[in-house]
């Protein structure tokens, strides 16, 4: 054997290796190119007497670098370095710099999550599992946990006027995997469209879309989505705190749409993600009180508790039960039991409740001094705040003669802060009104002063 090879492998000398160091040594040599690519390797016998070691030590170590694919070794061949292996420069090159996460986050849909109620969580699980039965731990119903049903049953018709029973409701991972549901049975019963409130998230409308359907945008104005504009026989609607615009539905649009619903038996999706949380306004019930069998309602956990533990719920007129179902039976994406559980358990115990009326008096604090510190900003530049009566965000309209959304949310990111730009939402082609969508929740509570300036500073011009 050269002194080469000798050289190349980095083993303590006061010492014999045993197969597990000796292979660790040949491999770093391989790695770090001082065993290249192709070249030959001594043979078991001739570096077995260089170390000092049992030939079968040697032989060990080969093996494990043959099956991890560092050598090559062929019948009547000498074993080389495998040739496919990863230059040097490959192995050690840095990975590319991400991004840094901004440092103060106003975009929407986003609580606080440092607000998670931590100690009623963890109650509340430890008396589910105590009381889960064996038959729990199988893979369970696709409608969800029947525990979780009658939770949301009491809970939604106490709290948003929502007519349903156990049998129609079906818990989902998220509101995202409940509107792919609808939209797959929908177009499985042959419809090809649905209308969205323009403007309304893109992600959602998308969809439907990835299934062909076609989507239309109707227009929303100060008093909610134009019903006298619709044009398919079903539509996604956010009454109680429209997304992003932020106004209520009023009183004779709702009439309108439910109107509408059983005379010409179209199906009113409503999409009541953010509806606890009401400030200068008595709360508004949902639209499916108004018409169980028209309307399909979707609420969500993220809002108030956390979107990590994916639990949404849609409460469907009785024929879309089991289309539905059927579907999420075929998807395999089961909500997780034992968050299932927890919250089923956190209603019933009312610490759901509980945590709510807290979060709500939070948030109106924030909200107040938001409201506050968009009066600092130069009158003569301030943005005009709208949807602030409801919800986790406001909506700025900016001035037309003034920087662009591009600008602001350059400037914006500039600052460490991330905001969300009106523009994508809309889904007519055309001008339209430029604004950002601020999210006022997402931050903790000793954070969000501090915040609060920097959206002030980027604010200011």
């Amino acid at each position: 054997m050269t002194v080469g090879w000798s050289a190349s492998l980095d083993l303590d000398q006061a010492c014999r290796p045993d197969s597990r160091r000796l292979a660790e040594a040949l491999r770093t040599a391989i790695r770090e190119g001082r065993l290249p690519a192709g070249s030959r390797v001594p043979s078991t016998r001739a570096l077995a007497q260089e170390l000092g070691v049992a030939r079968g030590t040697v032989t060990r170590a080969y093996n494990q670098l043959v099956t991890e694919g560092f050598l090559l070794s062929r019948q009547g061949a000498p074993t080389t370095v495998a040739e496919q292996l990863a230059t040097p420069e490959a192995v050690t090159a840095p990975a590319p710099a991400e991004a840094p996460e901004p440092r103060w986050d106003f975009r929407p849909g986003r609580p606080d999550l440092s607000a998670f109620p931590r100690r009623d969580w963890l109650a509340a699980s430890r008396r589910a599992l105590r009381s889960t039965q064996p038959g729990d731990l199988d893979y369970g119903d696709p409608q969800g946990h029947p525990a979780l049903r009658e939770a949301l049953t009491e809970y939604l018709g106490r709290v948003r006027a929502v007519a349903t029973t156990p049998e129609r409701i079906i818990i989902c991972n998220g509101y995202t995997q409940a509107l792919s549901l609808l939209s797959k049975a929908l177009h499985d019963q042959g419809l090809d469209a649905v209308d969205f409130e323009d403007p309304s998230l893109p992600h959602l409308r998308a969809i439907p879309a990835a299934l062909g359907m076609a989507v239309h945008g109707v227009p929303v104005d100060h008093d909610g989505l134009d019903v006298a504009q619709l044009r398919s026989r079903a539509v996604v609607v956010t009454p109680a705190h429209q997304f992003p615009l932020g106004v209520a539905m009023s009183s004779v649009r709702r009439a309108e749409l439910v109107r509408l619903a059983k005379t010409e038996d179209r199906l009113i999706i409503e999409d009541d993600y953010d509806g606890e949380f009401r400030f200068d306004r008595p709360p508004v019930g949902s639209l499916q009180g108004m018409a169980p069998n028209h309307v399909a309602y979707a609420g969500t956990a993220s809002k108030t508790l956390a979107p990590a533990l994916r639990l949404a719920w849609l409460a469907l007129p009785p024929h879309l039960v089991d289309p539905v179902r059927a579907i999420k039976r075929q998807s395999g994406l089961h909500a997780p039991l034992f968050e299932q559980l927890a919250m089923a358990e956190l209603i019933r115990s009312g610490a759901y409740d509980q945590h709510v009326r807290r979060s709500r008096a939070v948030y109106r604090r924030r909200r107040e001094q938001l409201l506050d510190a968009l009066d600092d900003v130069r009158a003569n530049h301030r943005p005009h705040p709208a949807g602030i009566s409801a919800g986790l965000h406001i909506t700025l309209q900016l001035d037309p003669e003034g920087p662009t959304e591009r600008e602001v949310l350059d400037r914006a990111r500039a600052h460490s802060v991330e905001l969300e730009a009106l523009g994508p939402h809309w889904v007519r082609p055309g001008e339209h009104p430029p604004g950002v969508v601020v999210g006022y929740a997402a931050a903790a509570e000793a954070a969000f002063r501090p915040a609060l300036q920097a959206l002030v500073t980027v604010l200011q011009r």
